[in-house]
């Protein structure tokens, strides 16, 4: 059975730190991208962040960048989400997911399989 299972989030005040985990279990991350995405109450869902297990670039929507670092750890067949400077519209929930793809990406559609999610909430 392929899983995703986020892990990280809670509660923090503006300008604060956390780091979310994405651990895949039932398939390895060769030849998938991973990508973190998030929805916020009443907005639609958007990309933040992705990773191509192939030559581990990494794509960053501009709202984050500079902010958050995305990274992975083959062996434990997991990514993270550093995010750092967090702001209160970075709350959201954060869903990891994985796409069918050596390249980044962060077309929705192309995600096959989605995490439960983890919900952040940054405090002003």
């Amino acid at each position: 059975e392929v899983r995703l299972v986020e892990s990280g989030g809670g509660l923090v005040q503006a300008g604060g730190s956390l780091r979310l985990s994405c651990t895949a279990s039932g398939f390895t991350f060769d030849d998938y991208a991973i990508g973190w995405f998030r929805q916020a109450p009443g907005k639609e869902r958007e990309g933040v962040s992705c990773i191509s297990s192939s030559d581990r670039s990494t794509y960053y929507a501009d709202s984050v960048k500079g902010r958050f670092t995305i990274s992975s750890d083959k062996a434990k067949n997991t990514v993270y989400l550093q995010m750092n400077s967090l702001k209160p519209e970075d709350t959201a929930v954060y869903y990891c997911a994985a796409a069918w793809s050596r390249i980044v990406t962060m077309s929705i559609r192309e995600y096959d399989y989605w995490g439960q999610g983890t919900l952040v909430t940054v405090s002003s």
